[in-house]
């Protein structure tokens, strides 16, 4: 079972760029996606071959999330959540579009039958501004779900994979230029990397580090459209599939799917890839 996450920034920018060579091409059993922003039924007759759930953001233009499983694939979609808001509150709308779940029934993996799969686009933020405070009240909220998610798991429970743009990195190896941003600009604030150090202390497994190794560089999943970030690889590695531990014990490779040359992008972000036994 392949499990593909990518920020297609705008899903109708991205398919006129080439992404549905690279879908067809890669084939993922399941497909996590962000910053979509786009309405449903675009998006979803952007998707031929899978059976897709998007949750637009409220506001116009950003954001959107969404969940999509490969027709014919081990794969069916089942219950749909929305957001990370409180019990009897309504998700704020600048946090609409950014955390969809959808619990899944698999065929053809012993062992594993149920499976719920989150497509998760946190907020990028920007120092001094409400953006920032928007991007922390946020994080505590997914922090309370994710603790959640983790005791059901662990009660028999289905396992979880939570995927997707966390617009923080975790370390210097997850940053080309560590000293010149680290504690100086959104993604890189000692504040917002205790956020992600807390799930994974609690058990959660960062799939790229359990597979690759907590000394290799990135592997990075974005890149600066600016200058020649990706000519020269100085990209940050934000793009994430965080699993539940058993999980993590089926995962079995995980692949970058960085387009050849900067002409052939269709996103600044590239496609994550884990496969799964």
């Amino acid at each position: 079972m392949r499990i593909a996450t990518v920020n297609v920034n705008g899903i109708r920018a991205a398919a006129r760029k080439g992404m549905g060579e690279w879908l067809s091409a890669s084939a993922p059993d399941i497909l996590l996606l962000q910053e979509v922003r786009a309405d449903e039924q675009i998006a979803v007759d952007l998707l031929p071959g899978y059976e897709a759930a998007i949750w637009p953001c409220r506001i116009k233009g950003r954001a959107g999330v969404g969940v999509a499983v490969r027709e014919g694939g081990p794969a069916t979609l089942g219950e749909l959540r929305y957001g990370v808001a409180a019990a009897g509150t309504e998700e704020p709308d600048v946090d609409s579009g950014r955390w969809l779940e959808a619990d899944l029934s698999l065929a053809g993996l012993d062992g594993l039958e149920q499976l719920t799969v989150i497509s998760a686009y946190l907020h990028s933020g920007q120092l001094g501004t409400e953006k920032m405070d928007q991007k922390y009240a946020h994080l505590k909220l997914v922090d309370a779900r994710m603790a959640e998610l983790l005791a059901a798991a662990r009660d028999g429970g289905p396992q979880v994979v939570m995927a997707g743009d966390l617009n923080v990195v975790r370390s210097e190896r997850d940053i080309k230029n560590w000293k010149p941003n680290h504690n100086k600009i959104a993604g890189v604030m000692d504040e917002e990397i205790a956020h992600l150090e807390g799930w994974f202390a609690s058990g959660w497994v960062d799939a790229s580090r359990h597979l690759v190794g907590d000394e290799e560089q990135g592997p990075y999943t974005w890149w600066s459209q600016r200058g020649k970030a990706f000519d020269n690889n100085t990209g940050w590695r934000i793009d994430y599939q965080v699993l539940t531990p058993a999980l993590a014990e089926r995962a079995h490779s995980v692949t970058v799917d960085r387009a050849p040359d900067y002409a052939s992008r269709w996103s600044d972000h590239a496609p994550l890839v884990v496969e799964y036994r």
